[in-house]
């Protein structure tokens, strides 16, 4: 399937440049030769060679998949499966370096361009992905080697060992910092929020900074340079500078519709310009499409489902703490979603569920999701301009890259860890979060007062708990924020990595809870809407279009023919490995070709 950000994209076949074809390693590839006399001397030359950073950088545009503990699916990816499932790749693997030879190019070149504007503009573009790109190195590996212009095949760096990620950060600072000052400000650029803007720039730099100064304090990393605190000030700054409008005016989507409004976010066809900071554009005309609906719709699409252990972390309506209420451990379906924060009806199908551009109520269907916890966050209507949006590859929403929600909440928590957030920091950055959801707003003090139990519980909270230090109660609170606003956009995995909480991952994923065979409303309407039956006994006849399922095959209880949903039931899965799984491996091949890199410990 073709991912581009931008259509125009798909203009880059015609760029007469002879590249090499491995994409995939920096060793021993020849110098691009490039037709310098008739190349990159037109703004529109710059262009169409920068347009192939935005599908090729980028992360993986289809988080709503991703498996972490907050939501799984079958088969468990590697990360879940964890242990032997976790191998040293012989290529690939992440360790891919083919799309930063042609960014080099293009600084190498670009001054053959006689339009000074056009130069300044496109090569803020490329820094701006080179920052891009050594933010999903250094998440994944660590230290890296630093590069920043093309390499022949005689080139000393392609023998170099790896770099400093103080070093790797420090560059990444210098390449985004031009960003900032140098690419179109979001008024000005007609195509936002699918080309990057200084806005953009801004929440990358708030967020590779977030990242850094976080991954420093809690796996206790002192190098020379900068400190932990000098990146969580660099994430404020950069954070303040966005939120004051100056570098373009973002806003968090709100119609004054608490029980629409987050879904509604999601599933348009089109970004909102509003809070969408930089999006990926998909278009059915085009066969530009991704797979959200068939991903929750279609059982051969892995069941996905959250697990009760993050759906737990959802607050009542009013404030309160879902897991303060008394029984709330056996608590069923119906009446665990009663009163809570809208957005676990937006993001799961709760009570009174339906399509978009639909009426009919739709329950939570167990043989599609494996706990029961059925993800709706980018499900859109089933038909769209006459196009079917249901089957596999065919949905159409933008999908965000990167969105103001996740600024303000960057901003609440780097400043709260430095310890300098203020009841009027919540109000300008999370507590905007919660008025569009008509949620009780955050209260520092209330939240440091009393820590909340769940959160800091080894079997269902933050393993690090301990390790917080001044404000646990706010940071705790904070931490479940952001789990809730920016679930299925693929920053959990990476929250944990930086927080140094890989053992969650150890903790139950489980899903629904049922005291035996019997009839379940799941809508809350007073009628069935699944039957469950024990092995032996005669299948009851299905009513009022029940989901009829046979315990301990179609549903695996954990304690027989009761309990939760189990949704790791016979799955392979082993401990996290805390010397080890904080980083990926760097692969064998890579190594053998260039002994001074060093692989990470233990792999």
């Amino acid at each position: 399937m073709n991912k581009l950000l931008y259509i125009a994209a798909s203009a880059l076949v015609t760029i007469p440049i002879v590249l090499t074809s491995c994409e995939d390693a920096i060793d021993l590839q020849p110098k691009a030769e490039v037709n310098i006399e008739s190349y990159f001397n037109r703004p529109e030359d710059l262009q169409l060679f920068s347009n192939y950073f935005y599908p090729h950088t980028l992360a993986n545009h289809e988080t709503y998949d991703t498996q972490c503990d907050d939501m799984i699916a079958l088969p468990f990816s590697s990360l879940l499966q964890l242990g032997t499932s976790r191998t040293v790749p012989e290529s690939g693997g992440g360790w891919s370096w083919g799309v930063l030879r042609r960014m080099n190019t293009l600084l190498e070149y670009i001054n053959r361009c006689p339009d000074e504007e056009a130069v300044k503009k496109y090569t803020a573009v490329t820094r701006f992905f080179r920052a891009y790109f050594y933010f999903e190195k250094v998440k994944r590996f660590g230290d890296v080697p630093w590069i920043d212009h093309q390499l022949g095949s005689d080139s000393p760096e392609l023998y170099a060992a790896r770099d400093s990620r103080e070093l790797i950060l420090t560059k990444m600072i210098e390449d985004i910092d031009y960003a900032i000052n140098n690419l179109p400000a979001k008024a000005e650029e007609s195509s936002a929020p699918y080309r990057v803007t200084k806005g953009a720039a801004l929440a990358l730099k708030s967020n590779f900074c977030l990242f850094e100064g976080t991954f420093r304090k809690y796996h206790n990393i002192s190098l020379e340079g900068h400190d932990w605190k000098y990146y969580l000030e660099q994430c404020v700054d950069a954070s303040e500078k966005l939120m004051s409008g100056s570098y373009g005016k973002y806003k968090i989507y709100n119609t004054g519709k608490p029980n629409e409004d987050y879904l509604n976010l999601f599933n348009a066809q089109d970004a909102n310009k509003d809070e969408y900071i930089l999006a990926v554009k998909y278009d059915q005309a085009l066969s530009v499409r991704h797979n959200a609906n068939a991903f929750s719709l279609a059982a051969s699409q892995g069941r996905p489902g959250y697990t009760r252990k993050f759906v737990c972390t959802y607050l009542m309506k009013d404030g309160s703490r879902f897991t303060d209420k008394p029984g709330w451990q056996t608590m069923q379906f119906a009446e665990e979603m009663k009163d809570r924060d809208p957005r676990l009806g937006q993001s799961i199908r709760g009570l009174g569920y339906h399509r978009k551009g639909a009426s009919e109520i739709l329950a939570t269907d167990l043989s599609i999701s494996v706990t029961g916890y059925q993800p709706i966050k980018f499900v859109t209507e089933s038909v769209y301009n006459g196009y079917q949006c249901d089957a596999n590859g065919l949905t159409t929403c933008d999908l965000p890259e990167l969105r103001y929600a996740e600024v303000l909440l960057n901003y609440a928590e780097a400043k709260a860890e430095l310890g300098s957030l203020t009841q009027i920091d919540l109000e300008n950055s999370v507590n905007e979060l919660r008025r569009r959801v008509n949620m009780p707003l955050m209260n520092m003090a209330a939240a440091n007062a009393s820590p909340d139990p769940y959160l800091t519980s080894k079997t269902t909270g933050y393993t690090n708990a301990d390790a917080i230090g001044e404000n646990k109660g706010i940071i705790l609170e904070i931490r479940r924020e952001r789990g809730i606003e920016l679930v299925q956009e693929g920053r959990r995995w990476w929250d944990l990595m930086r927080w140094k909480c890989g053992e969650m991952m150890d903790q139950d994923f489980t899903g629904h809870y049922f005291p035996g065979p019997g009839k379940y409303d799941l809508t809350g309407d007073g009628v069935e809407d699944l039957i469950l039956y024990a092995e032996g006994t005669q299948k009851p006849d299905a009513t009022n279009k029940a989901k009829v399922l046979q315990i301990g095959k179609d549903v695996i209880l954990s304690e027989g023919t009761k309990g939760y949903v189990d949704g790791a039931a016979d799955r392979m899965r082993n401990r996290f490995n805390p010397a080890r799984d904080y980083f990926y491996p760097i692969p064998s091949g890579d190594i053998a070709l260039n002994p001074n890199l060093k692989q990470n410990p233990e792999w």
